[in-house]
């Protein structure tokens, strides 16, 4: 891994592959234990957590079913402090096992909004499991169940995360380089 360019920016490595598919394994074997017998919901939100949804639910031995919605409240390398729905959940969660499954969570502000408006459906209960998390950056006090990683307060880029829609295919993770 060596420091790579995006546009006008330079990031350095930071999480290696291995690393990362190490730490996606664990979390989806609690996941399988945690629930085992049902039948869960994974909600992907895009675009930033399709990757890790897609190396998740390769881990996941549970009959499980997987959506997506689409949130937005990124310009650039800041939060906007708006979420948009942009692409609105089309099943019936009603009495269901629902899992969130993002990229990464910051302030926190995007999953607060996403599960009360999941809580309006009625689901049997709503967890979340992120790839990352920015704990000295929350804002609002969630209830994060899965985490694969905890993270500093830094901009970050590849495994789905993106810097102004660029890099998500990157198989690390870089750190903004300051």
């Amino acid at each position: 891994m060596s420091a790579i360019q995006v546009l006008d920016k330079e990031f350095i490595p930071s999480i290696p592959a291995n690393e990362i598919l190490e730490k996606v394994k664990k979390v989806a074997q609690q996941i399988n234990a945690d629930y085992m017998g049902e039948t869960p919901l994974f909600l992907v939100v895009l675009n930033g957590a399709f990757v890790f949804a897609a190396d998740l639910m390769r881990e996941i031995c549970l009959p499980a079913e997987v959506s997506f919605v689409k949130l937005a409240s990124y310009e650039g390398t800041s939060s906007t402090g708006t979420v948009r729905e942009v692409i609105g959940l089309n099943i019936d969660i009603t009495g269901r096992p629902v899992i969130i499954v993002e990229d990464i969570v910051e302030s926190g502000i995007t999953m607060a909004h996403m599960i009360e408006t999941l809580k309006k459906q009625n689901p049997k209960s709503i967890d979340i499991c992120t790839l990352l998390l920015k704990p000295e950056k929350l804002e609002v006090k969630l209830d994060i169940r899965y985490v694969a990683m905890e993270i500093p307060n830094d901009f970050i880029l590849g495994y789905g995360l993106d810097y102004n829609g660029l890099g998500r295919g990157l198989k690390d993770i870089y750190t903004l380089k300051t």
